[in-house]
């Protein structure tokens, strides 16, 4: 991408003079350094956390990669297959839950499936408390993206979605919630609009009664609902599947019996909508479009775009450097607003497209996260990952 600009607005030394082939101890050393250095606050939470914490996150698909264990009551727990959760924990834990306060991290995360024996190193940061929400989102894109850079980083190219546009979207008209859960999810696993309304869940056998119960319950209402069945009838669980797991399977069903009121009207906008790609500039246009040929409110949500974009361009990234895609989205539940990622410039050496192992950096804005978790407040929040190890890769291909 273009050069990156301090915050006096010069080339900073790292794009003009990039280290020649640094190790791994100092690629994190320089990656916290830059963090460090903008105020961000160390912070190593524990490595053991429950799982069912991840598995309501990121769904059943994410058990398979998880290394558990268990405690002496018998609860579920996990090493920690990321950072923002346990940051996120230990900061509703602390004396300083609902402040302001930002937090750098790098260490170890365990995956099945990445790194050396499922064990990678992750650096990043969190930013809670800001209610500047335009900036923060631009700082955490653009010091993520320069602490790459300190850490050897170059020719990265920077990919952005707006799942909180797509909300306002849903709202302004009159998605369910449960068909808003399945567009989101479909689309985060790159399925088409078409193949979201017309795939339902494979789900064996009658549950018509549970799924008339679990009709317009919320989620938490639909899990407790299933934990208490199951409870009654002494089971603790299903093929392996916990009962949040089960409740989800069962809000999937209901959501695929929903379809009727869906007009096609309703479906033409979502078209329209999730067709747009491009710059931040041209996809804001584009969107304040179609938001007055289909008469619809968006004017909160856009107004919020293009001031995230002003301070994005204000730090130093081109926009015209940035694409923009309605219908990216991470393939996390605690997403709720901007989200971003950054993939190596040039082509693999397989000659195939950068896939989600080739990503270095992922992140954006999680506002729900930290009532999820059990503060009684929202609490305004976003951050990014850094993939060490991917960057070494990164560095080694472009020097």
């Amino acid at each position: 991408m273009g050069g990156i600009k301090d915050r006096t607005g010069r080339l900073s030394d790292f794009e003009t003079q990039p280290s020649a082939h640094p190790t791994s101890g100092s690629r994190q050393a320089a990656l916290l350094g830059r963090l460090m250095d903008a105020g961000y606050e160390r912070t190593e939470p524990p490595l053991l956390s429950p799982a069912s914490i991840f598995l309501d996150f990121s769904g059943e698909d994410i058990r398979s990669a998880l290394f558990l264990t268990g405690d002496g009551a018998g609860n579920e727990l996990c090493l920690r297959p990321e950072y923002t959760i346990p940051v996120c924990r230990a900061y509703l834990g602390s004396d300083r839950a609902g402040q302001q306060v930002s937090f750098a991290y790098c260490g170890p995360v365990f995956r099945a499936g990445m790194g050396s024996g499922g064990e990678s190193v992750q650096s990043g940061l969190e930013s809670f408390g800001r209610t500047d929400i335009a900036a923060a989102d631009a700082e955490i894109m653009v010091l993520s993206m320069e602490a790459a850079a300190a850490a050897g980083a170059s020719g990265l190219r920077i990919r952005m979605g707006d799942t909180g546009l797509l909300s306002r979207l849903f709202e302004a008209l009159d998605v369910p919630s449960t068909w808003q859960r399945r567009f989101k999810r479909g689309l985060d696993k790159g399925h088409s609009l078409d193949a979201i309304l017309t795939q339902a869940p494979n789900l064996a056998g009658d549950h018509s009664g549970v799924l008339a119960a679990l009709t317009g319950t919320d989620k938490n209402g639909a899990r407790a609902l299933v934990e208490d069945l199951l409870s009654i009838a002494g089971i603790t669980s299903v093929g392996g599947r916990s009962a949040a797991e089960i409740a989800e399977r069962f809000l999937a069903q209901v959501a695929a019996r929903s379809t009727q009121g869906f007009a096609d009207e309703q479906r033409q906008v979502l078209r329209s909508f999730l067709a747009v790609a491009g710059t931040p500039d041209d996809a804001s246009a584009r969107f304040r479009a179609l938001a007055s040929d289909a008469k619809l409110d968006l004017g909160e949500a856009m107004d919020l775009f293009d001031q995230r974009a002003n301070f994005i361009a204000a730090q130093g990234i081109e926009l015209e450097e940035i694409a923009f895609e309605a219908t990216f989205g991470r393939n996390l539940d605690y997403y709720t607003g901007f989200v971003f990622e950054a993939v190596p410039g040039g082509p693999r050496s397989d000659g195939l497209p950068a896939g989600q192992n080739d990503v270095v950096i992922g992140g954006g804005r999680y506002d729900r996260l930290a009532q999820s978790l059990g503060s009684p407040v929202p609490i305004a929040a976003v951050g990014a990952a850094i993939w060490v190890d991917r960057l070494a890769l990164d560095a080694g291909a472009t020097s």
